[in-house]
């Protein structure tokens, strides 16, 4: 598969669909229980690449995670605010886990690049892990994404926040989801071309 291919095959699994289902979920079911919706179609998608590819998706995982984070604090005392702007704080949370991730030996998107390598082809992420130890330009690129894709995320969810927050006007949904699908697209642009430029260097 394309690299463009990759990025908006992951844009629809763990971004459009969610975000659908959330929306659709929403009149019927409440925030708790349109939260928990939003997470069937990763739940699935996890389950059809398991079953298909023997490969577990990382990226999912990562989102999944951050659903069940937003369901623990809309679920709190703390969370009754959240509850009344009925606005999710999915993206922010996956968005400090990339940044609190730059602690670590390998950060978040090292296990993003290996996951979609290792659904490639069979022992290409051995291949990665390799390159990892013995190039430090690609470990420098690997966080330099890792802070990008934090810091974006974390601002698109304080954006839409504080739109749905303060902002008093019937195209607030409009608005909010504007400022999501434009962040996404403009970071997997910045990837991509990040990427090109990248292998180009190499």
């Amino acid at each position: 598969m394309i690299p463009s291919a990759r990025y908006a095959l992951a844009f629809v699994v763990n971004v459009a669909l969610p975000t659908v289902t959330y929306r659709l979920a929403l009149p019927h079911c409440g925030l708790l229980g349109a939260l928990m919706a939003s997470g069937i179609p990763l739940l699935a998608w996890i389950t059809f690449d398991f079953a298909r590819f023997r490969h577990f998706d990382a990226l999912s995982a990562i989102v999944l995670a951050s659903l069940a984070l937003s369901l623990l604090l809309l679920m709190s005392p703390a969370g009754q605010w959240l509850r009344e702007i009925r606005d999710p704080l999915v993206g922010g949370f996956t968005g400090v886990l990339f940044l609190l991730s730059l602690a670590a030996r390998r950060p978040l998107v090292f296990y993003l690049a290996r996951s979609t390598l290792a659904r490639e082809h069979q022992g290409r992420e051995r291949e990665f892990d390799a390159m990892w130890q013995s190039r430090p330009a690609l470990a420098k690129s690997i966080r330099l994404m890792t802070v990008v894709w934090g810091v974006g995320l974390v601002g698109e969810n304080a954006v839409r926040l504080y739109i749905a927050g303060h902002l008093v006007s019937h195209d607030v949904v409009r608005l909010s989801a504007w400022v999501r699908y434009g962040t996404y697209a403009a970071l997997m642009a910045w990837s991509i071309l990040y990427r090109h430029a990248y292998i180009k260097r190499q």
